[in-house]
């Protein structure tokens, strides 16, 4: 009798452990998966040769299943945010319209009010402020949790998250980033400074041979002084 008791408590052992390394296993594969995933990601993303619909397309599918799903949703709707973001700056960074603001076919075109000018000016200074305020805030471990934190999953998941996708954020922020957008701000302000000077003396100045001309001297340095400081 306790000879089939010893037998039937190691038969149940075993079974136990047979599944605990199938969950072990099958963990193990799941966030492989997850992890090839996001190197899948990082190699499409090539400053030089970004494909935007090979990106989105990845970012929209899902690899693992249960609680894995859960945490590959969660992280690549940051990435989501964080590319988006990205994308949106680079976009402004690379606008030809913004080195032609002050340029004599922009006069002709939209002086000598300047309305669309000025309009664009705001509008795009306004998207960089609020880019490099996401760009920022993106890079704190605060943000990149709230994207799974609300979700009903076991801790264990929520630390694969934090430790193995997430990392060590501030290593991550690069300040040319937001260095670049400061400066591209600040070329704003000047390009507004002189629309704004042009505006003002609408009356006294003019287009000859594709020049600007002023009607005095003393206008005409006021403005070469202002387009000395670009």
């Amino acid at each position: 009798m306790k000879k089939k008791i010893i037998i039937s408590i190691i038969v149940f052992i075993v079974v136990i452990l047979g599944i605990i390394a199938c969950c072990v296993i099958s963990d193990l594969n799941q966030e492989g998966k997850i992890e090839n995933e996001l190197m899948e990601i990082s190699n499409l993303i090539d400053p030089e040769n970004m494909d935007l619909e090979a990106i989105n397309a990845r970012l929209d599918i899902t690899v693992s299943k249960g609680d894995y799903a859960v945490v590959e949703k969660a992280f690549k709707n940051y990435l989501r945010d964080n590319f988006n973001n990205i994308t949106k700056i680079s976009e402004i960074l690379n606008d030809d319209k913004i080195t032609s603001l002050l340029t004599v076919e922009n006069y002709k075109n939209d002086g000598k009010e300047f309305t669309e000018t000025k309009k664009y000016i705001t509008e795009t200074r306004e998207t960089l402020e609020n880019c490099k305020t996401t760009y920022i805030e993106l890079l704190t471990e605060e943000k990149a949790m709230s994207y799974i934190n609300d979700k009903e999953v076991d801790s264990y998941y929520i630390n694969f998250y934090k430790q193995q996708l997430v990392g060590d954020l501030e290593s991550q922020e690069d300040s040319a980033v937001v260095d670049s957008i400061d400066e591209l701000i600040k070329i704003l302000d000047t390009s507004e400074e002189v629309i704004d000077f042009l505006v003002k003396n609408k009356d006294n100045w003019d287009i000859e041979d594709d020049n600007i001309v002023f009607s005095s001297e003393k206008l005409s340095n006021e403005y070469d002084k202002l387009i000395d400081t670009l």
